[in-house]
Formats: C-alpha cells, sequence, structure tokens
C-alpha cells in the first residue's frame, strides 16, 4: 500500500491503496488509520482471528517500522511472535563498529562468539550455552549449515555492507528448520535487489589491513538483480595470522502477478595463517576453504500459499599441520569437499480456525576426504593438486513438517511437529513436537511461554576424524533435548525489550572428552547437561532530533547461563566451556547534522577451562579469566557519501575467546563509501 503523511499530524497515515496482505493494517493498529474503503472498517472491528483476509501481495507493503520475520513456518510480523526474536536491522550495521558479520553478533548477549581468526576469517558461534555444532545458520532462509564441522558455517560469501538484517532465534527450532537448530537458529537477509544504484567503499587500518567492495543494482524487464564483489587482507596481528578474503554473490528477483521467483548464487575464498587454531603443540597451521552455492524459491500470491525452494552447497577445505617445512613423518595435508542439496515444499493458509502451515524437506549430504568418511574401493580424483579423496559418507535426511497458529482475542497460540529421519543410523522415525503461547497484557506487553523439542545430527568430525591429538566416534547417536521458556516482551514507539528464564535438558550429548591433560581428545555421547540462564534487553530510542541523520539509541542486554552434567572424570573440551555471564552495552549518538557516534561495551566470564601450553612448562588446565572490551564508530553522511572511523578493542585488551589463540589488541579503521541512484539522477 502506498502512504502519504500530513506533516502536522505526526501519527496520523492515510493509505491511497489497500495491499490487502494479512498483516498490512494490522501492523500499525496502534497509530490512526484512515482508510479510503469503507468496508475495510468492518474488518478491524473483528477479532484478531479476522486477519484471514487473503490478497494480491504484489502490492509492495509499508510495515511502519514492523517486518516479515521468518521464526515460525509461516510468515508473520514482528509484534506477533511468540519466541524470544532478535533482530539486528540495518541502521544498527551501519552503525556498530564491526566489520564482519562475526563482530556483528557479538552486540547479541545470548550469542557465544569465539573466532580464532579476525575479520571473518573463522569463528564458532552458539547460542545460550550450546556448542557451535548446535546453531543453525541460514542465508535469505536457505540452510547453509556445514555438515563437515560448524567451524565452516559461517563461510559465507556476503559482505557486511550487503545486509538488510540478522534475525536470531532463541531456543530450539527443529519444527520450524529441521535438525540441527539445537539452541538456536541465524537467518542472514541480503539487501533486496531493487532500482538501479551503484555503491562502493573501501576502508584500510592497523596490521596492513584493507577492504573493498562494489556492488550494482539493475533492472531487466521484471527481474530486479544485485551484483557484489569484496576483497579482504591482512598481514595479521603476530604471527601467522595473516589472511586474504574475496566473496563474489548474486541475488535476483522477478515479480509477477502469480508470486515472486527468488535465486541467489555465490563463491567466496578464504586462505589463512591458522596460528594454534586446533592445537597450540602446532602453531604454523594453515587453512584454505572455497564455498560455492545456490539457490531458487517461488512465492506465490494464491490463497493457499505454496513455497517450493532447491538449494545448492559445496565447500572445499585445505588444512596444513604444517605451513612450511613439514617433517619427514607428516604424509599429508587434509584435503575436504562437501556437498549439499536438498529440496523443500512449504505451504500455508489463512482459514476461520487460523493459520496452518505444511511443510517437507528432503537434504543429502555427501563427503570426499581422505581422512573423514568410510574407506572407498577406488580413490576419486580430487579439486587440485592431483589430490586423491579416499574416504566418502553420504547421508540423507527427510523431514515433515506441521504448524499451526491460533488466535484467540489476546491469545496467540502456535503449536507444530517435525517428523524426522536420518539414513543409516537405525533409529527410524523421531518426532520433536513443540508450541509457544503468548498473551497480550496491553498493546505493548506481551507474556510468552513455550515448550521445544530439537536434535542435533553428529558432524562428519565428530564422527570420523582421527589423529594423533583426536579420535573420532562412528557410532555417535544424534543429541536431542527439551527447552522450556517464559517471560514477557515489551515494545513501544521508544522502548523494546524482553526478560526471558529457560531451562534445557540435552540427551546423548555430543563432546570431545579426555581424562589428563596428555591424552587426545576423543568424542562421545557424553552425558545429560541441563543449562539454565536468563537473558534481559532493553533498548531506548528517544525521539529523532530533526537536524540529524541518525537516531538515538541506548542498550543494555545481559545473559546468566549455567551448566549442570553429572559427575564424570572427563575434561570437556566444548560443551561445558559456555559463557556464564556476559553484558553488553552500546550507545548511539547523533553529534550533529551528519556526524553521529555509537560505542560498545561487552563484558564476558566464561565457564569451563583451557590446556594452557607455557615455554619450558607442561601443559595445565587454566580457567578462562573474564575481560572487558570496548569498541567505538564515528559515522559522517556528506551526499552521497559516507566516512568513518572506527577501533575494536580500544583499551588494547588481552584476552582469549578460545584457549591458546589471543585475539588482536586495538585495531584502527577508516574508510569512506558512495552510493549512486540512477533512478533519482
Amino acid at each position: 500500500m502506498k502512504h502519504s503523511r500530513n506533516k502536522t499530524e505526526k501519527n496520523r497515515f492515510i493509505f491511497r491503496k489497500w495491499a490487502r496482505k494479512l498483516y498490512a493494517l494490522f501492523s500499525v493498529l496502534k497509530t490512526e488509520v484512515k482508510i479510503c474503503v469503507i468496508p475495510v472498517i468492518y474488518c478491524l472491528s473483528l477479532p484478531v482471528l479476522s486477519i484471514a483476509a487473503e490478497p494480491d501481495s504484489t502490492i509492495v507493503h509499508y510495515g511502519l517500522d514492523e517486518i516479515e520475520i521468518s521464526a515460525s513456518r509461516a510468515p508473520s510480523i514482528f509484534p506477533e511472535n511468540t519466541r524470544v526474536l532478535y533482530v539486528i536491522d540495518k541502521a544498527e550495521i551501519e552503525q556498530s563498529p564491526a566489520t564482519s558479520i562475526q563482530d556483528l553478533l557479538k552486540q547479541v548477549a545470548s550469542v557465544d562468539v569465539r573466532q580464532r581468526g579476525a575479520e571473518g576469517v573463522q569463528a564458532d558461534i552458539s547460542i545460550r550455552g550450546g556448542t557451535f555444532d548446535q546453531t543453525l545458520i541460514l542465508l535469505n532462509g536457505i540452510n547453509m549449515t556445514d555438515p563437515q564441522t560448524g567451524h565452516h558455517n559461517l563461510n559465507l560469501p556476503v559482505s557486511l555492507s550487503q545486509i538488510e538484517r540478522i534475525e536470531v532465534l532463541e531456543g530450539p527450532a527443529a519444527r520450524i528448520y529441521g535438525p540441527n537448530a539445537f539452541s538456536g537458529a541465524i537467518n542472514i537477509i541480503t539487501l533486496q535487489p531493487r532500482g538501479n544504484r551503484l555503491s562502493a567503499q573501501a576502508d584500510a587500518g592497523s596490521f596492513n589491513y584493507f577492504n573493498f567492495g562494489v556492488s550494482a543494482n539493475f533492472c531487466t524487464g521484471k527481474g530486479n538483480h544485485l551484483l557484489t564483489a569484496n576483497r579482504k587482507s591482512s598481514s595479521g596481528y603476530t604471527e601467522n595470522t595473516d589472511f586474504e578474503i574475496s566473496d563474489l554473490f548474486y541475488t535476483g528477483q522477478a515479480i509477477t502477478p502469480k508470486g515472486n521467483l527468488q535465486v541467489q548464487a555465490g563463491v567466496g575464498e578464504k586462505g589463512f595463517g591458522a596460528n594454534s587454531f586446533y592445537t597450540p603443540v602446532y602453531p604454523n597451521q594453515y587453512e584454505q576453504v572455497r564455498t560455492m552455492f545456490s539457490s531458487a524459491r517461488w512465492i506465490s500470491n494464491s490463497k493457499f500459499h505454496v513455497t517450493p525452494a532447491i538449494y545448492w552447497r559445496r565447500h572445499f577445505d585445505t588444512f596444513m599441520l604444517f605451513r612450511d617445512h613439514s617433517p619427514d613423518l607428516y604424509k599429508n595435508h587434509n584435503f575436504h569437499r562437501t556437498d549439499l542439496w536438498g529440496v523443500n515444499l512449504n505451504t500455508w493458509m489463512i482459514w476461520k480456525g487460523g493459520k496452518t502451515s505444511l511443510g517437507t524437506e528432503y537434504r543429502t549430504e555427501n563427503i570426499l576426504s581422505n581422512v573423514l568418511g568410510e574407506p572407498l574401493d577406488l580413490p576419486v580424483n580430487g579439486h587440485k593438486n592431483n589430490i586423491l579423496y579416499t574416504h566418502s559418507k553420504t547421508r540423507n535426511i527427510t523431514s515433515l513438517f506441521l504448524e499451526h497458529a491460533l488466535y484467540l482475542n489476546n491469545w496467540v497460540i502456535n503449536f507444530g511437529i517435525m517428523a524426522n529421519h536420518i539414513s543409516g543410523n537405525h533409529l527410524g522415525w523421531n518426532f520433536f513436537p513443540g508450541v509457544d503461547v503468548s498473551y497480550q497484557i496491553r498493546q505493548s506487553l506481551r507474556l510468552v511461554a513455550s515448550w521445544n523439542s530439537s536434535l542435533r545430527m553428529p558432524t562428519f568430525t565428530d564422527l570420523y576424524y582421527s589423529s594423533p591429538t583426536n579420535i573420532g566416534n562412528p557410532d555417535l547417536k544424534p543429541e536431542k533435548s527439551e527447552t522450556m521458556e517464559g517471560g514477557f516482551k515489551i515494545r513501544t514507539e521508544k522502548i523494546r525489550g524482553h526478560l526471558i528464564l529457560f531451562s534445557r535438558l540435552g540427551k546423548n550429548t555430543i563432546d570431545w572428552i579426555r581424562t589428563t591433560e596428555n591424552e587426545p581428545w576423543q568424542s562421545m555421547n557424553h552425558t545429560k547437561i541441563h543449562s539454565k540462564g536468563a537473558e534481559f534487553t532493553l533498548q531506548v530510542m528517544p525521539e529523532n532530533n530533526q537536524n540529524t541523520k541518525q537516531q538515538s539509541s541506548y542498550q543494555i542486554s545481559y545473559l546468566f547461563n549455567v551448566l549442570n552434567k553429572k559427575e564424570t572424570p572427563y575434561i570437556s573440551h566444548y560443551v561445558l566451556d559456555n559463557l556464564k555471564h556476559k553484558l553488553t552495552v552500546s550507545v548511539t549518538q547523533p553529534i550533529s547534522g551528519h556526524l553521529s557516534a555509537g560505542i560498545g561495551f561487552t563484558f564476558q566470564d566464561r565457564a569451563g577451562s583451557f590446556t594452557l601450553y607455557e615455554t619450558d612448562n607442561p601443559p595445565r588446565e587454566t580457567p578462562y579469566p573474564p575481560f572487558w572490551l570496548a569498541d567505538v564508530k564515528v559515522l559522517y553522511h556528506l551526499n552521497k557519501f559516507q566516512f568513518f572511523v572506527s577501533a575494536n578493542n580500544l583499551l588494547n585488551k588481552e584476552y582469549f575467546d578460545l584457549g591458546n589463540v589471543p585475539q588482536p589488541g586495538r585495531w584502527m579503521k577508516a574508510g569512506v563509501s558512495f552510493n549512486l541512484n540512477f533512478d533519482n539522477e
């Protein structure tokens, strides 16, 4: 729907066209609305269930600070969401000192970002005390989770400047996204191609850092296209931490009266010094990865919505334990190629009884390797350097989904179930139900509660990786969990926030364990893990200063989490190594008409320990010390240009996200970007 705004009446919106979307007018009930079609007024007098009026969605709608989110099988708007969903929008991304997706996610209290290499080289992402293999990663709703290891989940050929928003769904999400959304899911939404525009950015900084990117939006007939390229490099902040990253990404859409066709494709390469990434015994490690993917999805406009999608992803990983001068005992580097492809179908409709969705997905995961998998009868030629893959493994995952949302006055009840079958594990079909409930106390305050179950399949690394320091276990079972949570959410024009208590019980939890510091790590279904905690977020956004380009924002978030398990003699490598306390504070403040500043503080106190390696001392278990970090960014807008100066780790703290892998000290950057809109020229 199109709108016009009377400048003298701040909260009145006059709509010239009615988009007939289920949320188009419902999302703005908190404002005074003037409708040009009399019968629509009658619809507003009905209970919430009357939003079932169904629509021609070819008209672009205006959400009035509401966005369509993907925290359920059928689309809904943010205020209707019954789950805890943290959204980082474009304005926050622009003002943030972060220059990678990993750095950006650090501002979410519930997310544990454990970086090995800086600037998006590699990071492990977990939610609410889970492990990095228990978080599902999606790109524009397409599952990009790597079956080899969660270390590769964020190997995405997308630069931060092309991100529209990031949705962090906290808690199990198997009945929405399928297996591996064990402790949560992160959906990265890129900018949608519109109009004819050209933009570019360049920045440089400490440690010979340089970043350059260019993007072009263009139209061809009914199609809109966005093509981006990015290159980033650094000589490293300490020995053997240099990197080179190159990304190429395309997304396009064609909007027709019957629906919307969306396609995306990309390729990305990284080469980086991996100083002590996987073991401090050999600090001269090196790794090269390459990712290729593509997907296509159709979104129909019919009353019975049908959304089929198909996707493919290939990932190459070359790991060198010795970057230079390998000893005679070292036989070969590790070479891996993973291929995954899948098809899914999601359908949904609105009727008198609510909103019902049905779906199914079939996904195949395969690995070729000289280390991981089961031995091949005949080797397979690799992609480079006359590599021979000697091992392989394939598994097929079938999932069926059913979900229903029921609207009863102030109540929203969303319940569903996923049925899942994984080939080769002799477990047959497994079922994972869940229910989310919310009650709207008043327009700005909503009580929420949920119970959900989920699972996580072992990665190929969990199953098969063996080395002098690690021993895999091909008999691992999938891990399962049940989670309960409850609290309230508040949302007004100026204030947003939530307070949630949660409790998760994990069974057959997969971990790498050992009994002494000198033994190799072994993967096993460790024990039952009980995770419980609380999360609090409050964001205040005062009125815009009309003389500035930016809006003030003040935010504080806190996570408390504790894990309990049965007493065992084992040392845990991942499962019990989690954030116990995390506090984030951020301030965005306009300074003048074109100048603004953003500053963020983070406090982390981690439970667990790591094996400290020091010269002339035997290895010993050492607890993680807590630490504070501060980041700052100053932004200046001038016509089509935008200039910035930023400092990460402003206080130059020494700290570890992962034991024996030191993180960078103070990192200064400065850059410029510009945007040309040819439609307005």
